[in-house]
């Protein structure tokens, strides 16, 4: 099967972790007689100090043109004090609006192989944890207008969370078609006891809860969800919430597995283009030292290759990889025990 993949090594470490994930890649390829057709493009920083913009008109096109991206990491010190509407992150939110990946899903899934660096006890995580986030990804108050005005003297901010029904019905769909066929429940996560667009979208996934009875489903107001994820995160099986909350509460949830280096992501549309990256940012303070856990990234081409290519077994060998590598005590620094750092 031939696939045309576009690269985005980015900033940081992001060229390191995708050229360890490229590695797998041509190891797929191999195996299984794939062809993946690999084209690579300035993104984020590196494209600031290139074409002076985060995101080029022609980058874009590459990757509407593409059946999958992978990303390494975006930003860093370098870029911090530019003019906020060219900075990486900038580009990075352009893209996901330009190839409509409305649905992030991160999964979150403890090791046993790492039950060492996990800051839970072993009476949490002695239960299996093994959930997923569904979050949306192209609304909310990332997306929503941002002013900052001066009234009487002092400057006054303004970031407006904007969400309308159709925005919060798709993802809700994704992620009660995903309960149903993981066999899991679903937690929806909001604020609705003081946000209008929380109020919104309470209505909606309790509207759509209805043409899915078989799936267990709850409420769960956000500072509660971020206590439970911590206290009792066998609980869950799909959570789903707005942007903002969802880019939290997956950082939060990252952490279980012992490092946010062990944590994939896929942003999806309603194709099977998507953009397949680690949540973690380009951690500019280990780049180049060749550290950095590749882990991730790793996972994201399983991830890609699963959801995108509908490479099952192809995505299997990954996984099964990654913990044939755990089992053989190969680690980075982020996830060896602390009396061997």
């Amino acid at each position: 099967m031939k696939k045309n993949i576009l690269i985005l090594k980015g900033d940081g470490v992001g060229p390191e972790i995708v050229d360890e994930a490229i590695k797998v890649l041509k190891k797929v390829e191999k195996k299984f007689s794939h062809e993946f057709n690999l084209t690579y493009a300035d993104f984020g920083g590196a494209s600031i100090d290139k074409h002076g913009i985060p995101l080029t008109d022609e980058t874009i096109q590459i990757a509407l043109n593409s059946d999958s991206v992978l990303l390494g990491a975006v930003g860093g010190y370098k870029w911090e004090n530019i003019e906020q509407s060219k900075r990486p992150e900038m580009g990075l939110l352009k893209l996901r609006k330009e190839l409509n990946l409305y649905a992030n899903i991160r999964p979150t899934k403890f090791y046993s192989q790492l039950s060492y660096s996990s800051p839970l006890k072993e009476s949490i995580t002695s239960k299996k944890i093994d959930f997923v986030i569904v979050r949306e990804l192209t609304g909310g108050i990332y997306f929503g207008k941002k002013e900052t005005e001066i009234i009487d003297g002092k400057k006054i901010a303004h970031d407006v969370m904007t969400y309308s029904e159709d925005e919060i019905r798709r993802i809700g769909i994704v992620a009660f078609e995903m309960a149903l066929k993981l066999n899991k429940n679903i937690t929806s996560v909001d604020k609705a006891n003081v946000l209008h667009s929380s109020k919104l979208w309470r209505e909606v996934m309790e509207d759509i809860s209805k043409s899915y009875k078989s799936v267990p489903f709850n409420n769960m107001f956000v500072d509660n969800a971020a206590m439970q994820i911590i206290s009792n995160p066998s609980q869950f099986g799909i959570m789903v919430t707005e942007n903002m909350f969802g880019d939290i509460l997956s950082d939060e949830a990252s952490v279980i597995t012992g490092s946010i280096g062990m944590a994939p992501s896929a942003s999806l549309s309603s194709t099977t283009l998507g953009m397949y990256e680690p949540i973690h940012g380009s951690a500019p303070d280990i780049a180049g030292k060749n550290i950095a856990n590749p882990i991730a990234t790793i996972m994201s081409v399983a991830m890609m290759l699963k959801l995108s290519f509908g490479m099952n077994d192809e995505s299997l060998a990954i996984e099964n990889a990654v913990l044939k590598a755990l089992d053989n005590n190969y680690r980075t620094v982020d996830i060896m025990p602390k009396d061997e750092k």
